[in-house]
């Protein structure tokens, strides 16, 4: 019988808003840290709207070419200026966003040359954390113990939250809301796109229109 009160996650790069809908939803979040490193997820990338459209950022990591490495042993390759490259870009997607300032000085440290977190998995909790404390969101956050392909305990959006689209599944509990984006009049309305968007869009605001896109209640 799934239990309404837990939810079960992969963990993400500044994950989108369908992923932080789920730390609303559910009183406890259980990140999965020994499933296999799967490109093209959101493991290592985020989505974010820049002055041309959608863009997306990934951060390089190390990998055994036809190797299975769990999620929590995959490191980060510093051989690479990804750092210089994200923080760039979020920079020119939304300086101009209402509340880019108010929130410049939690995210940009996470860019700067002198922090360089070993492992991706440690890298994507910190910045979890930042963002549940900035969008003051009160959920018990856990990590697995081990691997389970099959859990009768949780709500398990482990394969279900993807930026694929023939890889994700059908969300009852999450629906997509329309707000202010710095680039609407050139694109339109993206939805979906990585956490800071909402957060530099909406600021404190940001927690009550995540909200409204949840669709059921704790």
């Amino acid at each position: 019988m799934i239990n309404p009160g837990k939810a079960l996650l992969t963990t993400a790069y500044l994950g989108p808003l369908q992923y932080f809908s789920k730390f609303l939803l559910h009183h406890e979040i259980e990140i999965e840290q020994w499933d296999n490193y799967q490109k093209q997820s959101y493991r290592n990338r985020c989505y974010i709207y820049g002055a041309n459209g959608m863009q997306c950022l990934v951060v390089p990591v190390c990998k055994g070419s036809g190797t299975k490495i769990p999620i929590r042993d995959i490191t980060i390759d510093y051989s690479k200026s990804w750092q210089k490259t994200h923080w760039k870009s979020i920079e020119s997607a939304y300086r101009l966003s209402p509340w880019f300032e108010f929130f410049e000085d939690k995210i940009i440290r996470f860019y700067d040359r002198y922090y360089q977190s070993k492992f991706l998995f440690d890298l994507n909790t910190e910045l979890t954390e930042m963002i549940i404390n900035a969008l003051n969101i009160t959920v018990k956050l856990k990590y697995t113990a081990y691997y389970e392909k099959s859990v009768n305990t949780s709500a398990d959006f482990r394969e279900s939250i993807h930026p694929k689209r023939r890889m994700s599944k059908p969300d009852q509990h999450f629906i997509n809301i329309a707000y202010p984006q710095v680039f609407e009049s050139k694109h339109g309305f993206i939805p979906n796109l990585s956490i800071i968007d909402l957060l530099f869009n909406e600021g404190r605001h940001a927690r009550d229109v995540l909200m409204g896109m949840v669709k059921g209640n704790r």
